[in-house]
């Protein structure tokens, strides 16, 4: 479906839809708009992602099955009434409180940041470390 999405988006910039009755394109246009309500995230991933995080596994188990089934490293926020083994990385919390989710998410998201600037560092180095070799 996100080719889909991709394909009325392309009629809707090419004025191919200009060729179309007015309830067909009204239909398209509704439903692009609620594709890219749902797929609008993933629709620009120019690859399958290294790793996926999810608050909820018991409520979101078709997309770990998906990650399984991908070979895609699962992180998870894993409440008691849920099983810890179905993913690679559990983290124990309450999936249900938005207090719990929040924060652990924020975290999350300090460190992947922390993780990202630290590598820049570290191929920026590299690359002066081999500029400097090349001038000797």
């Amino acid at each position: 479906s996100v080719k889909k999405m991709l394909s009325i988006e392309k009629m809707l910039q090419d004025g191919t839809m200009d060729s179309v009755t007015k309830k067909e394109r009204l239909t398209l246009t509704r439903s692009k708009e609620k594709m890219e309500k749902v797929l609008g995230g993933i629709s620009q991933m120019g690859r399958i992602p290294a790793a996926i995080f999810m608050v909820d596994i018991s409520h979101e188990h078709i997309a770990l099955a998906e990650a399984k089934r991908l070979g895609i490293t699962t992180f998870a926020m894993v409440d008691t009434n849920s099983d810890p083994t179905k993913v690679d990385y559990a983290i124990p919390a309450n999936d249900d409180a938005t207090k719990s989710i929040a924060i652990i998410t924020q975290y999350l998201t300090a460190v992947i940041i922390e993780g990202l600037e630290e590598r820049a560092q570290m191929k920026d180095s590299d690359e002066e470390n081999s500029q400097k070799k090349k001038k000797k």
